[in-house]
């Protein structure tokens, strides 16, 4: 009789657990909180500053103000001077063989051996009649502010005189685009600058060039 008391007193227990657990039991823990958004800040772009040098060194140098025919100049000094990278940037062109045939039509010859590049101000510096090319410099090599690119030379279609044609222009197909590349920007301005130890950039006038001509020479 105990025995079947005490199997009675188990099943209602359990029929008031089981109860229980249907009302739900005891209050759920409320759920955790969203957390907030996490907002990322762009970084600042800072505009990067660039440093200028004059192209050619040199104790004798003489640039003229014009240039036949199109915006550049010829910077005369003597044979064998240093070529120097106009500020840093990245090697776009190079020639160290003259290829230039006399008599033949304007082309992308007449400067015989050259280099051009990419200046991180956006321009495209270029110069050309070059003697040698300094070793090293080829396309893609990252160069420092007044890095020997070549020497002062008269190759191609320089009439046997020792100068530098300097050129500025905007990269526009970077490679091939010749008649851009020997220039379209005057640059005495730039160079009376950078002699004296100026600063003075030709970048603003590059871009409204480009705008202007959609890099149509």
């Amino acid at each position: 009789m105990r025995f079947h008391k005490c199997l009675a007193g188990v099943a209602a227990l359990t029929v008031t657990l089981t109860g229980l657990a249907g009302l739900g039991g005891p209050a759920s823990a409320a759920p955790p909180a969203a957390k907030a958004a996490v907002v990322t800040k762009a970084p600042l772009t800072v505009a990067k500053k660039v440093k200028y040098v004059f192209p050619v060194k040199a104790s004798k140098v003489s640039v003229p103000k014009t240039h036949s025919g199109y915006p550049a100049t010829d910077i005369f000094a003597a044979c064998g001077k240093k070529f120097r990278a106009t500020t840093s940037g990245v090697v776009l062109e190079v020639s160290r063989k003259d290829k230039y045939v006399k008599g033949k039509p304007d082309g992308p010859n007449n400067g015989g051996k050259f280099v051009s590049i990419l200046g991180d101000d956006g321009v495209r510096y270029y110069g050309s009649h070059l003697s040698t090319v300094q070793a090293g410099i080829k396309k893609g090599v990252r160069v420092k502010a007044g890095q020997t690119l070549g020497r002062v030379g008269k190759t191609g279609n320089a009439s046997n005189v020792c100068h530098v044609h300097y050129g500025i222009s905007p990269p526009c197909k970077k490679t091939g685009d010749w008649k851009v590349r020997r220039g379209v920007v005057w640059p005495a301005k730039y160079l009376t600058s950078w002699r004296k130890g100026g600063q003075k950039s030709p970048a603003a006038a590059v871009k409204a060039w480009k705008k202007k001509h959609n890099c149509k020479a």
